[in-house]
């Protein structure tokens, strides 16, 4: 009996580490590393959406969402703070 309650317990200390671990990964999943970088300038139509990476991430960034997927940038590029500038210019005209 003591044993089967120590295994019911040690069975439920490790589903809950591993189910921490997790969300851990997850939330780190939305950060990018330098390399992760896109360098080059995406042209305005390509660009489907964008959000900012959690300010718990080791490097400021912005994921772009494309039709191919997601891409971080930089969001100091100067490219990418005129596009800013036209979202909220259009924004604003539009309602």
């Amino acid at each position: 009996m003591k044993i089967s309650l120590a295994l019911l317990i040690l069975l439920l200390a490790a589903a809950w580490t591993g189910s921490q671990g997790m969300s851990f990964r997850s939330s780190r999943a939305n950060c990018c590393s330098k390399e992760m970088f896109y360098r080059r300038k995406i042209p305005e139509f390509r660009i489907q959406g964008y959000q900012y990476t959690p300010p718990t991430c080791s490097h400021r960034a912005v994921l772009v969402k494309l039709l191919e997927g997601m891409v971080c940038v930089d969001p100091e590029k100067k490219w990418f703070q005129e596009y800013l500038r036209k979202e909220k210019k259009r924004n604003s005209t539009s309602t």
